[in-house]
């Protein structure tokens, strides 16, 4: 939604880990270099560690997406709780050997021999392990075992291990896992990205969408941004989503770190008010109930007490729009004031009369406001006697309306029983 609104061609902070959008900090640099060691070995186990969303996956996209697929086969498998017997099983099926009605021993001599036709090919193998902290001590001994597959004393196999902390400890710590320990040529602990880094990574995403400039996002985000995340990946990824739907939907050009306070709210739970986005007002016309615009510019109500700057006031007539606004109130209504209208205006011109001596200017002046306002009513009077009209002309359509429709439906019902 966002990355329509503001003119994206991709979502630069999905949580599905795409190695277009890599980032390369200080950390991930050092990850990096370090599987590229690997790489050139051509032996023993590669281990990446790192919290959850550190970016452990894209790190290795990255990876495979840069390699020569010429000379090199990889497999890539994500393991939850295999144990030792499925975890060779589910390695061969990545390698697109089939494994059907094999048991073990015939499972590792087909996985030999795939081995070693891709060496005589000229292609080494990899295999990369992701969510390694679900496997059990027995499956990672395999593992080592299939590392042990050699022609010509040169590793067949080449295994890359990425997993959560608790990973790094289970290999530290257990006994079971000596040998495998020391096969390990190359370890590295994914941390978190600086404060200074996590400008850098947003508009480095936002640019590989497309992001040139729109929307703004002021330097205080990132700082709020370090703060909510402690620098995760992940969960900038996560808070950079919501933060850019809610600018969508209020049509914000800058994010600022209100909005992002907002937000922050917003996902607390709390009550959080979403300010309406700007929106371009359309008159919609009708020609029965909707006033004309000119009748209200000219509306005796709103001029009425407009001050007289003539000496001889000049009233215009107002012809009758087309469409008139129905009014409900009946046409005795206005009746009653007109009266007391008329009779104040005797009134005050018996009162002018009586003080034309001493105030003959404003006296004058206060009887001709009086004539406009009575001249004025009188049109209303007239006006709404017309409104009348067209109202007692539309309820007798809608009447024959009624009347012919409901005649209709009685004549084809009529004709369908005489058929």
């Amino acid at each position: 939604m966002y990355d329509t609104f503001y003119g994206l061609n991709g979502r630069p902070f999905q949580l599905t880990p795409d190695p277009h959008y890599y980032f390369e900090s200080l950390t991930h640099r050092k990850a990096l270099s370090y599987l590229g060691y690997g790489l050139a070995q051509g032996e023993g186990f590669i281990v990446i560690t790192g919290d959850v969303g550190a970016g452990k996956t894209t790190l290795v996209s990255h990876l495979m997406a840069t390699i020569d697929k010429a000379r090199l086969t990889a497999a890539n498998i994500v393991t939850t709780k295999l144990d030792s017997k499925d975890i060779v099983r589910v390695a061969a099926n990545h390698f697109d050997i089939d494994t059907d009605n094999m048991d073990q021993a015939q499972l590792l001599s087909a996985f030999e021999e795939f081995l070693h036709a891709e060496a005589r090919a000229g292609r080494r193998c990899l295999l990369i392990v992701d969510e390694s902290q679900n496997l059990p001590a027995g499956a990672l001994e395999e593992l080592r075992m299939l590392s042990n597959f050699q022609l010509g004393g040169q590793a067949l196999l080449q295994i890359f291990l990425l997993g959560q902390p608790e990973f790094r400890d289970m290999l530290q710590n257990s006994n079971q896992l000596e040998q495998l320990r020391q096969r390990v040529i190359a370890h590295h602990h994914l941390e978190p990205m600086s404060a200074e880094e996590v400008e850098p990574y947003v508009t480095h995403r936002l640019s590989k969408s497309g992001w040139s400039g729109r929307p703004k996002i002021t330097s205080s985000v990132f700082r709020v941004l370090y703060a909510e995340t402690n620098g995760v990946p992940r969960k900038i990824n996560a808070l950079m989503s919501r933060i850019l739907l809610m600018g969508s939907i209020e049509h914000a050009e800058t994010i600022d770190q209100a909005m992002v306070e907002r937000v922050l709210a917003d996902l607390n739970g709390e009550d959080v008010e979403i300010a309406a986005p700007p929106t371009v007002s359309t008159e919609i016309k009708n020609p029965l109930w909707e006033k004309p615009k000119k009748a209200l510019e000219t509306d005796p109500v709103q001029t009425a007490e407009a001050p007289v700057r003539s000496s001889e006031p000049q009233v215009q007539p107002v012809s009758a729009p087309e469409h008139e606004v129905v009014n409900l109130r009946p046409p005795e209504a206005p009746a009653q004031p007109v009266q007391k209208l008329a009779e104040a205006q005797g009134a005050s011109r018996t009162e002018a009369a009586a003080n034309a001596a001493p105030q003959p200017t404003a006296d004058k002046a206060t009887a001709q406001r009086i004539d406009v306002m009575a001249k004025r009513l009188s049109l209303m009077e007239t006006r709404m006697n017309g409104q009348e009209e067209n109202l007692h002309r539309v309820l007798t359509m809608l009447v024959q309306w009624v009347e012919s429709d409901v005649r209709s439906k009685e004549s084809y019902v009529n004709a369908g029983r005489a058929a």
